[in-house]
C-alpha cells in the first residue's frame, strides 16, 4: 500500500532579500529535500521578495513547514495543505504582528470553524450581535487575511485577476 501523500503551497508575501536563503533551506529542511524558489520583488514593501512554491510531502507537513518558519522577523507567509482521504486541509497564516494563525480547512479550502469554537463564541457574545460578530471574525482568521491582503494582489505577474467595482 502506498503512502499517503498531501500537497499544498506555501506563499511567502513578503520576506527580506538576506532571508530568502534561509526560507528555502528551511524549506527544503522540512521537505527532506532541496528546494529554489522563484523570488519576485514585492512592491508593497520596498527592498522584500514574495514567492510561491508548490510542495508534496506526507500529511501533517503544511504544520511542518509553518513551525520551521514561524517567528522570523519581517516574514509574511501562509501554508496551505490540502484536504485529503481521511485528512482534514489546514492554513497556517503569519504576520510580523499578528503571529501565527491556523484553521482548518475543508476540501474546497473554506476555514472551518469547529463546533466547540462557534459555542465558546456563542457564549462569549451572550445577545450581544457585536461580539458574536467580532468571535466568528477571530475565528475566521480575519485580522490576518486583512493584514495580507495588499501583499497578495501587489505583483502584475501575479496569477490573480483584479475585479473591479463599477457604478
Amino acid at each position: 500500500m502506498a503512502a499517503a501523500t498531501a500537497r499544498g503551497v506555501l506563499y511567502v508575501h513578503s520576506a527580506p532579500r538576506a532571508l530568502a536563503p534561509h526560507i528555502e533551506w528551511a524549506t527544503g529542511r522540512a521537505l527532506g529535500r532541496a528546494v529554489n524558489f522563484d523570488w519576485n520583488d514585492q512592491p508593497v514593501l520596498r527592498g522584500s521578495l514574495r514567492s510561491e512554491f508548490y510542495w508534496e510531502g506526507a500529511p501533517g507537513t503544511g504544520a511542518v513547514l509553518a513551525s520551521a518558519l514561524r517567528g522570523w522577523e519581517h516574514l509574511r507567509y501562509e501554508v496551505t495543505e490540502d484536504a485529503g482521504f481521511g485528512t482534514d486541509g489546514g492554513r497556517w497564516v503569519h504576520t510580523p504582528d499578528l503571529g501565527i494563525f491556523f484553521a482548518q480547512t475543508d476540501t474546497v479550502g473554506n476555514v472551518v470553524i469547529p463546533e466547540d469554537r462557534v459555542r465558546y463564541a456563542m457564549e462569549v457574545a451572550g445577545s450581544n450581535a457585536l461580539e458574536l460578530h467580532r468571535e466568528l471574525r477571530l475565528a475566521l482568521g480575519q485580522a490576518w487575511d486583512d493584514e495580507l491582503e495588499a501583499f497578495r494582489h501587489a505583483s502584475d505577474s501575479s496569477q490573480v485577476v483584479w475585479l473591479h467595482k463599477v457604478g
